[in-house]
């Protein structure tokens, strides 16, 4: 993983950035992470270098790199709506956690809080409970700091670090 700089970060953002930093590198079998806010917007993430390489290839109209944490917090938004709404429409309350086993790898949604939802994306190999287990550990730490002001920050930070070019 990339770290990113939290160089000017508030300490609940740098808190944040280190919880996911240690997600990614103490999990065995994680590939890639995002926090995605309730509107679909990448708040935080493990793969800075990709991510800068997927808004260089739309803004000159070539595809972006597969796999990248933009790709995976599309993804999640995504998939996190069409839960919600199967569980409207179903009455069964709401959504806790999501998991997509395939082939080649595995996809973890889970809510934070408000909305806002962690999304994994694991190898075939990963230990599918393990993996869940720290997702909960990072959701129980990080639901009640991820405040809209923090989210802003958050959003802010991301923007001008791929603006930049530096993350």
């Amino acid at each position: 993983m990339t770290a990113p700089s939290t160089f000017g970060l508030s300490s609940e953002a740098r808190n944040l950035h280190w919880l996911l930093t240690n997600l990614v590198e103490e999990v065995p079998g994680i590939q890639s992470v995002a926090v995605v806010s309730s509107d679909g917007l990448l708040l935080l993430s493990s793969d800075a270098t990709r991510n800068l390489q997927a808004r260089e290839a739309r803004e000159t109209k070539v595809s972006g790199p597969r796999g990248s944490s933009a790709d995976l917090a599309t993804i999640v938004s995504g998939i996190g709506s069409l839960t919600i709404g199967a569980a409207k429409l179903m009455a069964f309350g709401g959504v806790k956690h999501t998991m997509i086993a395939m082939d080649e790898g595995s996809l973890f949604v889970m809510s934070i809080s408000d909305g806002s939802l962690l999304g994994v994306h694991g190898s075939a190999d990963c230990d599918m409970s393990v993996v869940a287990y720290h997702m909960a550990l990072f959701v129980g730490r990080a639901g009640h700091v991820l405040t809209p002001e923090l989210r802003s920050e958050l959003r802010q930070s991301l923007e001008s670090a791929t603006a930049g070019g530096v993350r």
